[in-house]
């Protein structure tokens, strides 16, 4: 009996020891699989769905006018001295002095020449001078006629050129005729743009946007919206600031801006930027910007 004994309290003794180990190795490990493991919410950087104005526009082509031009021709052996033309000029200032008299300006302007030529018989060379007034420039467009119905004075205009590259210049519909070209199945409009700063040069080629339908409407950041199939999501963040995705009718695309015509309330906080870091129903740490 003695020796059975020995040999149950050994087994037992045995057993116990694995048993605090096998337990003590799963608490040290659940401990540090709990400290280590636990990865911090990830910063996204969110906003607030705002309103703002969007438009539908029509896009098409002009030439720059001026809102005065004058030419003076003008013989090389009626001139003083050489020619010397000033860059700007006020109503009422000498332009060029002549042995016949001189020319005065009839309104204030740029002066400019076209060039040089020569008459039929070859006799006497001529000056082709020119004074324009561009403090207000005019462009003469055509509408499609399908935007007929949308187009009337006063619209706002955005017009863009080639030498202007990251500068818009706004205007507005200054004029509209009253029938359609048969021929050009268009509608003859002209724009005005103020210019007071003279960077616009009449012949310039102006790349011209009509606005129309004008609203106001809910706003969020292109970046912020997820497109599946023929559906929108955006990630809308709670009070606890977990990201539910939810899902948003969306209506035309502006600057770096999509319209919201539902889904979203004005105020409400989405994610802007970052949407694969972003789980559904997951934590973030919000970051305005």
């Amino acid at each position: 009996m003695k020796r059975s004994t020995k040999i149950i309290s050994i087994v037992f003794v045995f057993f116990l020891i694995i048993a605090i180990v096998i337990i003590g190795r799963t608490l040290i490990g659940n401990h540090f699989k709990k400290k280590f493991s636990k990865i911090p919410p990830p910063g996204i950087i969110v906003t607030k769905v705002v309103e703002k104005e969007f438009s539908e526009k029509i896009e098409t082509f002009g030439t720059a006018i001026s809102k005065k031009s004058e030419t003076f021709k003008i013989k090389k052996n009626d001139l003083y001295d050489d020619l010397k033309l000033k860059n700007f000029v006020k109503k009422g200032d000498v332009l060029i002095k002549l042995k016949s008299g001189n020319i005065l300006a009839p309104f204030s302007g740029v002066l400019g020449y076209t060039g040089l030529t020569e008459d039929i018989l070859v006799s006497n060379n001529i000056f082709i001078i020119t004074l324009d007034d561009n403090s207000t420039i005019y462009s003469d467009i055509k509408i499609p006629e399908n935007y007929s119905a949308s187009i009337k004075k006063g619209l706002p205009v955005e017009v863009k050129l080639s030498s202007f590259k990251d500068k818009t210049f706004l205007g507005e519909v200054d004029f509209v005729s009253s029938r359609i070209n048969a021929d050009t199945r268009s509608l003859l409009s002209r724009i005005k743009i103020e210019n007071n700063n003279l960077e616009l040069i009449s012949g310039s080629l102006l790349e011209v946007s009509v606005k129309f339908n004008l609203r106001n409407s809910l706003s969020v950041p292109d970046t912020s919206v997820m497109i599946e199939g023929d559906k929108s999501y955006v990630y809308k963040i709670n009070d606890e600031n977990v990201a539910n995705k939810i899902e948003i009718k969306t209506g035309i695309r502006g600057d770096k801006n999509i319209e919201v015509i539902s889904g979203l309330s004005e105020g409400e906080i989405i994610v802007a930027e970052g949407l694969k870091k972003v789980r559904p129903r997951g934590k973030i740490r919000p970051i305005t910007k």
